[in-house]
């Protein structure tokens, strides 16, 4: 594993930052003279367009950027090179009146490829791009590979070869599975470039958001997308099938560019399989020497992936005490723990489980969000807090072995939904384990809850998986339509409340 890393930040650039951008750059581009911006040129493009430069810290050091300007769609698209769009080096180009988005560079230091950080920038200038209300995010990327064919054929059959997958290019192949599309050959595009022969590809990512004279400046996200994991319970080798298994789903999920991935509750369970010898009280012991092992891996798995993830639960030791709890691990790389407050009579005979004293609610950058693990949610008066400070989104990784247990977590989910006017997402462990004492079969269905009013489906479900079978829930949900519930709401359960006759609030 590499080193880990404790904080991910994506943010404007700052001339502060010039000294770490520099050395990055040097150690991105180890083939090219002169590879890096001069200060005086970092400083022209922050006075004429501070929002268009970005960069990527990992603990506090600048180990990526993207840098951009704006210009005319017909400058854009016609044949040139990177001195004359760039008006010379000197960005003379750059004007609030054009309509594209220009990207002039974009790179990531060696050491810390491999996490996605590229694709997070990209993310981050399409979201420039629909906020600023601009056409289109064009460049022309280098094919650093070509040298190596460039006595067999030419640059367009390349990128074609390249374009099919028959080829691998470290730029033109990780662009181009970035939406962005290949417009044209550009010959002679930047001087020296003597890997790419001194050719680039013309791309464009065109914004199907883009409105005819309106700008969409400061728009804030709505729509929210939940990737929710029906676990199977299964034989695992070791702790690296268990994380094998893991990174597949938070692959799959985060593909269809998923906000959030949640696991169930006690997913690490098939490790106890070890421990099968020793009483139900030990064995849960035994189990909990993992967690801490499997929240770092979640953490770089939320880095690498761009993706917050719900790590569920699993056995947390502290003092002496075990506890049911789990891990928000953000893409930022931030995490936070949140343990089951309320625990249930055979967790307590079986395993010795103690509850957990903190009620929360947790930021993340879609919002503000809370988590309840399975019994939890049978208890109205947690989510009900949460609801008052703000929560929109409730998550509920649960386990149960049986489908009338599954019914209670179901409904009250529902009920909790209905209530607080917010989401509910639930999600479950499906298999047996017959190798596991106290964790023979369990019985699931991920679902996703709403309120109760016409804009939202009039059962008060979203989207539910199939029962009993392995799977992934891909759901949207829209935070502006919550935000319509609370004030214009058919009923408007929040506001409604009879403060005047009773209150609820927390001891500690």
């Amino acid at each position: 594993m590499r080193q880990e890393i404790k904080k991910v930040e994506l943010r404007n650039l700052q001339i502060e930052d010039y000294k770490q951008l520099r050395n990055s750059m040097i150690e991105a581009y180890p083939d090219m003279e002169n590879s890096y911006w001069a200060e005086t040129d970092i400083k022209k493009l922050l006075d004429i367009f501070p929002e268009g430069q970005l960069v990527i810290l990992a603990d506090d050091v600048v180990v990526g950027s993207a840098l951009s300007i704006i210009v005319p769609e017909k400058l854009a698209y016609k044949t040139h090179n990177y001195k004359e769009v760039t008006g010379n080096y000197k960005f003379t180009t750059h004007t609030e009146e054009g309509d594209i988005l220009y990207g002039i560079d974009v790179f990531v230091h060696p050491k810390y490829r491999g996490l996605r950080l590229g694709r997070r920038l990209y993310d981050a200038r399409k979201e420039l791009c629909e906020q600023l209300n601009l056409k289109a995010i064009v460049f022309s990327g280098r094919i650093p590979h070509y040298s190596q064919f460039a006595n067999e054929m030419s640059p367009k059959e390349y990128i074609d070869k390249v374009n099919r997958k028959e080829i691998y290019d470290p730029v033109l192949t990780f662009q181009l599975s970035n939406d962005f599309q290949p417009v044209r050959v550009m010959r002679n595009y930047l001087e020296g470039d003597k890997r790419s022969q001194e050719y680039a590809v013309l791309l464009d990512w065109n914004n199907i958001y883009y409105e005819e004279n309106k700008k969409l400046i400061n728009v804030e996200k709505s729509v929210i997308r939940l990737g929710l994991i029906q676990w199977q319970m299964r034989p695992l080798a070791n702790l690296e099938a268990l994380f094998e298994q893991v990174e597949f789903f938070i692959d799959a999920v985060s593909g269809y560019g998923s906000d959030f991935a949640m696991f169930p509750e006690l997913f690490t369970a098939p490790l106890m399989a070890d421990y099968n010898h020793l009483s139900e009280a030990e064995a849960i012991k035994e189990l909990a020497k993992y967690t801490e092992l499997v929240r770092k891996r979640m953490q770089e798995f939320a880095i690498s992936y761009n993706i917050n993830i719900i790590t569920g639960s699993m056995p947390f030791v502290e003092e002496n005490h075990v506890y049911n709890a789990g891990f928000l691990c953000r893409r930022d790389g931030t995490f936070d723990m949140y343990r089951k407050i309320h625990i249930t009579p055979n967790e307590i005979f079986h395993w010795g489980i103690t509850g957990g004293n903190t009620i929360q609610t947790f930021d993340t950058d879609c919002g503000k969000i809370g988590i309840v693990i399975c019994y939890d949610v049978e208890f109205p008066e947690l989510s009900r807090l949460m609801a008052d400070q703000g929560m929109n989104i409730l998550f509920v990784p649960f386990l149960t072995d049986t489908q009338n247990g599954y019914t209670r977590v179901r409904h009250c989910a529902q009920a909790r939904a209905i209530e607080n006017e917010c989401y509910v997402a639930i999600a479950g462990c499906v298999g047996n384990l017959p190798k596991v004492n106290n964790m023979d079969i369990q019985y699931a269905q991920a679902a996703v809850f709403t309120p109760s009013d016409f804009a939202f489906p009039s059962n008060g479900v979203k989207a539910e998986a199939t029962p009993n079978t392995e799977m992934t829930l891909i759901v949207d949900v829209d935070i502006d339509v919550l935000k319509e519930l609370h004030e214009h709401g058919s009923v408007q359960t929040l506001k409604d409340r009879r403060h005047d006759l009773y209150k609820l609030k927390k001891l500690k």
